[in-house]
């Protein structure tokens, strides 16, 4: 269980929400493991299929929590709320501040300079752990200089298309150097090519990208927001465009840097992909089973948050976002703390 946030989390396996006065306790194996006060919250997230019993989700109702449900693997499932929809409330900040240009373009900076100042830390924290060779090395310093020029344009875009730009050019350097940091012979490199993946290391980006924009979809319908309708990626009939704004300051921590370990540990060899024609490289099934699970492994392994100053698993960072998110929509924080990590 994490308490982050006003917000509960029940991560444990047959955990089980019941009423205890006015309380919630979670229930784990006939024991009760946690005790909260539901006036110290605001809502609960249960990643469990056990449940709440009808008490204790009367008691969220009647104190204005909301309890979502989703499953172990983080598929969001519905949620409960009383008579006060503070998602009303939130959702009408959400849309209003959408037809913001001014504002959505802040946003998207922020978006996009914590996905360019994430790319600079993976690039530096491979120079320190591994000190290739000096041309190598040159290479990627020099890739490191350019994204912070790329930083410091941010600030003077002022239409969602210019920061656009900026995030693609800085994709282009960040991805021109990429190679380098691929230490298992097996796997090659050239660039970025999404539809189809051209090749394995492309396949894995996308394959956990589309992981990621799921973990952060159910985040956001789970905070109350509304994750189709974006502030820097344009709204499109069935196109999550705010989940795809959120995810892009995560994308580098979170998918990158779990591909990179996986073929650099060697936990994935090039016989685990088949070429299909036009759709590229593909992962086999039952690798797939094999990535997911650790997938879900590196979701359990706890840093502290550097705007929250708490310790969190990594598969919370999602959550902690979009509540920070919500948060500075519904005027409670002065700016929104993109995650960036040193």
């Amino acid at each position: 269980m994490r308490h982050l946030l006003n917000t509960l989390y029940v991560l444990t396996p047959n955990a089980y929400l019941q009423k205890d006065g006015e309380s919630l306790a979670v229930k784990v194996e006939d024991e009760i493991a946690l005790r909260v006060p539901i006036h110290n919250l605001e809502s609960v997230v249960c990643f469990t299929f056990m449940g709440a019993s009808p008490g204790a989700m009367a008691l969220c109702i009647d104190h204005g929590v909301k309890l979502s449900f989703l499953s172990p693997s983080g598929r969001f499932i519905g949620s409960l709320e009383g008579a006060i929809k503070g998602n009303v409330l939130l959702r009408r900040a959400q849309y209003r501040m959408s037809e913001d240009e001014l504002l959505s373009t802040h946003l998207g900076s922020l978006f996009i300079g914590g996905k360019i100042a994430n790319h600079r830390s993976i690039l530096r924290r491979f120079l320190r752990d591994h000190h290739p060779d000096e041309t190598i090395t040159e290479e990627i310093e020099n890739a490191v200089c350019l994204l912070k020029r790329e930083l410091g344009m941010l600030p003077h875009q002022h239409t969602r298309l210019e920061i656009m730009g900026v995030e693609g050019y800085s994709a282009n350097i960040y991805f021109g150097v990429f190679k380098h940091l691929i230490l298992n012979p097996e796997f090659q490199f050239e660039k970025r090519s999404k539809r189809p993946p051209k090749d394995e290391v492309n396949a894995l980006l996308s394959f956990f990208y589309t992981f990621l924009a799921h973990d952060v979809r159910a985040a956001l319908e789970t905070v109350g927001l509304d994750a189709y309708v974006g502030f820097l990626h344009t709204d499109r009939p069935g196109r999550p465009s705010l989940a795809l704004d959120l995810m892009e300051e995560l994308r580098g921590y979170l998918v990158d840097r779990f591909v990179l370990s996986v073929i650099n540990k060697r936990q994935i060899h090039k016989n685990d992909f088949i070429v299909q024609g036009e759709n590229g490289y593909l992962i086999r099934e039952d690798t797939r089973k094999e990535l997911i699970s650790l997938w879900q492994k590196r979701k359990k392994d706890v840093i502290t948050h550097p705007f929250l100053q708490e310790k969190i698993p990594i598969g919370l960072l999602p959550y902690a976002q979009a509540q920070l998110l919500s948060r500075f929509l519904r005027g409670d924080l002065d700016n929104y703390p993109v995650f960036v990590i040193t």
